[in-house]
């Protein structure tokens, strides 16, 4: 299984997304985690509801600080606004990263952060697929065989 760790800047809205989705639609071939880089106190509450309204799971989802997984092995750093990128921390071995900016729909309607999923999910899902060496572009859980 393939370690994925998602980093925005507050750990608050896109990566907490990103990482539910990449668990839900890689599953079981990627393992993804969320960190920020100047975490926020909780997970937006429209980017849960975003996530039930797609009958994705929010269990367990909460802001964590990059910190913490500083010395974790990974095979992708993911960076999802242009700020974590710029910010990212030195890991310990070099990982493979790959930046791919959403906009932030904090602050903003539900509507906002549905499109933010909606677009992490078109675009981010198959760019980690295409990323790691053993998945294909297109093998996602829902085209697995049953």
């Amino acid at each position: 299984m393939k370690r994925v760790l998602v980093l925005c800047t507050g750990n608050s809205c896109r990566s907490q997304m990103a990482e539910a989705i990449l668990n839900h639609d890689l599953a079981p071939f990627v393992r993804a985690f969320s960190a920020g880089v100047a975490p926020q106190s909780e997970v937006a509450p429209n980017a849960l509801e975003a996530l039930r309204r797609a009958e994705l799971p929010t269990d367990g989802l909460a802001p964590k600080d990059v910190a913490q997984f500083l010395d974790e092995p990974f095979d992708l750093v993911v960076t999802v606004c242009d700020h974590a990128r710029e910010a990212c921390p030195v890991f310990p071995r070099p990982i493979p990263t790959l930046h791919m900016a959403f906009p932030d729909p904090h602050g903003q309607p539900l509507a906002a952060f549905e499109a933010v999923r909606d677009a992490i999910r078109a675009h981010l899902v198959p760019a980690v697929a295409q990323a790691l060496p053993f998945l294909s572009p297109r093998r996602t859980r829902d085209e697995r065989p049953m």
